[in-house]
């Protein structure tokens, strides 16, 4: 066994010597230890850096809302509706014999549509006439003899009773040959139904009797088919009464009349159209205001020279009501909306942000009219809105804000 400090010996064949390999325990302790002094050394180093710095106010885009004049408007729905619409019907008793025009064809006035058999009317006519000849010639006889029996009750050569016999013999003629004249206008004017033509330019809709069938039966109307006229059409929409009060309050301040005196241009488009590519006017306005719903019955008029719009499709309509020739537009993307409504968010001098809210009006492509809230010169929050934070600062970069053509028109 052995005692004290132990120490391994290695040979160095070369040098022919041995040398000790152990090593002092001062030197493996200041090993162990080092990592512990540069760790205090670190943390000391780094208290000196980690000073709190606050960040910088975050960068949002500013811009000012822009004023220009402006029209006003009322969006709104309603119908098409065909200007004219009339069911042909047999108005004489006959056979359909011919049928003239295609289901759906466009047709002009005056053209002829259906053949009902004639001849039934034609010999009525005949026999009208006829009896206008046989009261001709009855009138006629009562007149001579009536002159005669005249002459000789003046000679008391006749009776009184004679004289009025004749008299009501005359007088009872000349109203039968009235009658019979009468038959043979009737007459005339059958024939004439025999003969269904278009009332007018228009569209007809599909055959409902075919050729062969007997029509006008029993006192009763068959209804033969429907045309309509639809260039131009008509628009039904209804107006509620509080835009009504506003319409009628900016037509007195501005001295202007109703549709009566002055055309009121519409703009209509489908639900399948861009924009409103179709202009009309208003030419008809309910005498009163339904109570039931508050509202307005109004019709407008369109020209309708392609056929697109069809009767009974849904059509959107712009009503212009009047100019706002100093409106203030921010863009939309600068709205927002929350529990208590509509605002916008604003930069004052002092860079904070502040909320403002707004009361809008119409809408301009991406542009929105402010009605009440803005005055036009504030810095409006246009790029950024989720950095910028009522009460707190922000770095507001400017950006001009440009307003779309808001006249009004077809857009």
């Amino acid at each position: 066994m052995m005692h004290g400090p132990q120490w391994t010996g290695v040979a160095d064949t070369m040098n022919g010597y041995q040398h000790s390999t152990r090593r002092p325990p001062g030197l493996a302790l200041l090993r162990l230890l080092a990592p512990v002094f540069a760790t205090a050394l670190l943390l000391v180093g780094c208290e000196e850096k980690n000073a709190f710095v606050p960040p910088p106010p975050p960068k949002v885009t500013v811009a000012k809302p822009s004023r220009q004049t402006v029209t006003d408007y009322l969006e709104l729905t309603g119908n098409s509706q065909a200007i004219n619409t009339v069911k042909l019907v047999a108005r004489v008793e006959g056979y359909l014999e011919g049928l003239h025009f295609q289901d759906g064809a466009d047709v002009r006035k005056g053209d002829l549509l259906f053949t009902i058999q004639p001849q039934q009317w034609q010999a009525q006519l005949a026999q009208a006439k006829a009896s206008v000849q046989a009261q001709q010639a009855a009138l006629l006889n009562a007149e001579t003899e009536f002159n005669r029996y005249s002459r000789l009750f003046e000679q008391k050569a006749a009776a009184a009773t004679d004289v009025d016999h004749w008299r009501f013999e005359r007088d009872s003629s000349r109203a039968a040959l009235a009658n019979a004249q009468a038959q043979v206008d009737l007459a005339n004017l059958n024939i004439g139904y025999t003969k269904v033509t278009a009332p007018f330019n228009g569209r007809m809709g599909r055959r409902l009797v075919d050729v062969g069938n007997v029509v006008g039966t029993g006192g009763e109307e068959t209804t033969l088919a429907e045309i309509n006229q639809i260039d131009p059409i008509y628009v039904y929409f209804t107006i509620n009464e509080l835009d009504l009060l506003r319409i009628r309050e900016r037509q007195q301040q501005a001295g202007e009349g109703d549709y009566r005196t002055r055309p009121v241009p519409v703009l209509a488009g489908l639900a399948n159209e861009t924009g409103y590519p179709h202009e009309g006017r208003i030419d008809f306005a309910a005498i009163s205001v339904d109570p039931s719903t508050g509202t307005l019955l109004l019709r407008a008029i369109f020209s309708n020279p392609d056929r697109v719009i069809l009767p009974g499709l849904f059509v959107r309509l712009r009503l212009p009501v009047g100019r706002d020739r100093d409106a203030v537009l921010v863009p939309q993307i600068a709205l927002g909306l929350d529990q208590i409504g509509r605002y916008v968010l604003v930069v004052d001098d002092k860079n904070i942000v502040e909320r403002r809210g707004v009361k809008v009006g119409q809408t301009f492509g991406e542009m929105q009219v402010i009605a009440e809230g803005l005055n036009g010169d504030e810095r409006v929050v246009v790029n950024g809105l989720m950095r910028a934070i009522p009460g707190r600062e922000v770095t507001p970069e400017t950006q001009t804000a440009t307003a779309q053509p808001a006249a009004g028109g077809r857009s």
